[in-house]
Formats: C-alpha cells, sequence, structure tokens
C-alpha cells in the first residue's frame, strides 16, 4: 500500500494540527515537521560549483527560491537531507532504491532547466542510472 502524505491542517495563527508529508529519498512519513526539511534538489554548493558561467546575485537567488518549478525544491526527512548534504549521485543516492531513476530523472533535469554542468563521476554516475531506467523520462522547462 502506498504511503500517501495527509493535507495539512491549520488552526489560528497558522498552528499545525495535523497533516503528513511524503519523504521520497527514504520512503517515510513525516509528521512532526520539526523532522523535515525542504531540499534544495541540486544542492546550493553543486549548482555553484556547476555554472558555465558565473552567476549573478539575482540569479542564485532566483534558484535558491525556484517555486516555479516542482523540482527544485523538495520536501524531505531532515535526516536523509543531511546524510545528502551537498553531495552529487556519484557520492549519495536515496536509500529508498525504488525512488533512484525518479530522483535521476529530477537531478538531470534540474540541471537541464538551470543549465548547470556535470563533471565526470557525476556523468558516469548517471549513466550507470540510465542504464537501470530504461523508461525514465527527463522532462524539464527551462528557467527563466
Amino acid at each position: 500500500m502506498a504511503r500517501r502524505p495527509r493535507p495539512v491542517v491549520l488552526k489560528a495563527g497558522c498552528k499545525r494540527t495535523g497533516g503528513s508529508w511524503h519523504s521520497a529519498y527514504d520512503n517515510v512519513v513525516v509528521t512532526d515537521t520539526a523532522r523535515l526539511d525542504v531540499d534544495h534538489f541540486v544542492p546550493l554548493v553543486e549548482v555553484y560549483d556547476s555554472e558555465q558561467a558565473p552567476w549573478s546575485a539575482a540569479r542564485r537567488e532566483a534558484y535558491a527560491n525556484d517555486q516555479a518549478s516542482p523540482d527544485t525544491l523538495i520536501a524531505v526527512s531532515a535526516a536523509s537531507n543531511r546524510s545528502k548534504s551537498d553531495k552529487d549521485p556519484a557520492e549519495w543516492l536515496p536509500s529508498d532504491g525504488s525512488y533512484h531513476c525518479a530522483y535521476a530523472a529530477t537531478w538531470v533535469g534540474t540541471k537541464l532547466r538551470w543549465d548547470l554542468a556535470v563533471d565526470e563521476n557525476e556523468r558516469q554516475a548517471l549513466l550507470g542510472l540510465a542504464e537501470d531506467c530504461p523508461t525514465t523520462t527527463v522532462v524539464y522547462e527551462p528557467a527563466p
């Protein structure tokens, strides 16, 4: 049976009284917001290391706050986010193996959206994942 998040319920003063979030990295349902992080799918350090040309402060801010794409920011368990830290797919993959194909496609889509380069180790890791994901499609829209 699939784990499904429950809608967040708010009471006066924006106090959360219910709800849950599905953490795709580790297939955990989080109900305590203190155990939840919003992760930059491609970490900020990786973005800065992958810029094709130096970004302006405005472009970096646009990436850091990109809510136009459902993929740039993701709510995950704090534990999985801290495990990932600033690592790329050559150094870290989600503990939930069933998410590896979606993870690789989202990583590539985010890199393409923001015109970011990949290093050779990252490229080889992504190619290895792609071999295991023949039906996975990368979807993205270029960032403004």
